[in-house]
């Protein structure tokens, strides 16, 4: 997935995303010490824990995300320590004693070889004991092959509006769920403009992952049901995984 494309409509839509923050802040503050964060988009978990104090190296493949993220940052008086690099083949001489990987960021992970390669590595970056910590979306889908405005609507400063409309398909084999975004601006002066994004997303059930992390060299996972804890249940929104390196 190149998100070089697709980095300003991700800010537009998860800027305001909320409800992981305090979570991760949580438990990297509770681990002290330096943390690394696997797919760190344009910064939004980043510069939440930079600003609690908290020492944080993001990784994150997209040039245009870390180009986005730095320039927030700097416009809040920040500073955030991006490496250009993907999960599965970074290479830091620093090891960590907590790994994050927020908002669903192993769902770019498309096969079990990739996920295998990805989450070696990153155990090759924790301290030993050091703990792995994220959160998956569980896979629970809209109506497939139908266009849906699901409410996203933004307002530039030019008077423009900009509507979203997305069509998902779903490769149940593959466990690939594909999302055609369709932006739609309309101009002050009433032209309308359209841009194509797609995102392709790889899920997980909760065996299959729990699995995949013992195979990798993490103990045995604790898996809540939401960001407060609280069992995973069939009303359940997000799988969190709390791990560690064996």
């Amino acid at each position: 997935m190149n998100y070089d494309d697709f980095a300003d409509l991700y800010d537009h839509q998860y800027d305001i995303y909320r409800d992981d923050l305090h979570f991760y802040a949580g438990v990297a503050e509770r681990t002290g010490g330096p943390v690394l964060e696997i797919g760190a988009g344009t910064g939004r978990v980043t510069a939440f824990l930079a600003r609690r104090g908290v020492v944080v190296t993001g990784i994150e493949p997209s040039a245009r995300m870390i180009e986005r993220g730095r320039a927030r940052a700097a416009s809040d008086g920040l500073s955030l320590n991006f490496v250009q690099a993907d999960a599965q083949t970074f290479r830091l001489e620093e090891r960590f004693g907590l790994a994050l990987a927020p908002f669903n960021a192993l769902m770019h992970l498309y096969t079990p070889g990739e996920q295998l390669a990805a989450l070696h590595n990153i155990h090759a970056h924790l301290a030993p004991g050091g703990a792995f910590v994220f959160d998956l979306y569980l896979p629970r889908f809209g109506k497939m092959n139908t266009v849906r405005h699901e409410g996203e609507t933004f307002y530039g400063a030019d008077g423009s509006r900009t509507d979203v409309f997305l069509v998902q398909r779903h490769d149940k084999p593959r466990q690939h769920i594909t999302t055609e975004y369709h932006a739609d601006t309309t101009h002050p002066d009433g032209r309308l403009t359209r841009r194509h994004y797609t995102l392709t997303q790889r899920y997980y059930t909760r065996f299959e992952m729990e699995w995949l992390l013992r195979y990798a060299g993490f103990e045995a996972p604790r898996v809540t049901g939401s960001f407060h804890g609280g069992p995973l249940d069939t009303h359940s929104e997000v799988m969190v995984f709390q791990t560690r390196a064996l």
